[in-house]
């Protein structure tokens, strides 16, 4: 199954992709909340955020996916603020405990898949240093998650996205 994390509203609708396989989307649907650091997704509810707004599956739903796929306008290198958000909420889907990986200390995997990340980013005049920034983003994403980066590309706007196959 392919997890599509996306900033745009009615992404259904509003874009005419051509997705192969299974697929779940999370858009924009209420009020998210934030993250508040309880780690009651690792200790009371493992795996699910314990803040019931409609986002508190996420972790979960990234345990079954094998592929994750962030749709995003481009901010100052980095995904959106909503899809930041939609990130934050989904530390459920990592083990508290740490072990090292590349020399450097991440938390386990909760889950047993492996994610192979995507990111596709829009959005006006993306300069050459915030391409830089999202591609080493979007590197640290995966390395946390214990995944692979398939691939990161840039689009000028909205509407160019239309002609790309997930």
């Amino acid at each position: 199954m392919k997890l599509i994390i996306t900033d745009i509203e009615n992404f259904n609708t509003s874009l005419h992709l051509s997705i192969k396989d299974d697929y779940k989307v999370i858009m924009p649907h209420g009020n998210i909340h934030h993250c508040i650091g309880c780690f009651g997704c690792w200790i009371k509810t493992p795996g699910m955020c314990v803040i019931h707004d409609g986002y508190e599956t996420t972790g979960a739903k990234m345990g079954k996916c094998s592929e994750l796929i962030l749709i995003s306008r481009c901010c100052y290198g980095s995904v959106s603020p909503f899809v930041k958000t939609v990130l934050d909420r989904a530390i459920s889907y990592i083990h508290p405990d740490f072990v090292i990986r590349k020399g450097e200390m991440h938390h386990k995997r909760r889950y047993q898949n492996v994610i192979s990340l995507s990111a596709y980013f829009y959005g006006g005049d993306i300069t050459q240093a915030e391409e830089q920034t999202a591609q080493n983003i979007i590197a640290s994403i995966a390395d946390n998650y214990d995944g692979l980066v398939k691939k990161v590309c840039f689009y000028k706007a909205e509407k160019e996205l239309e002609d790309i196959t997930l």
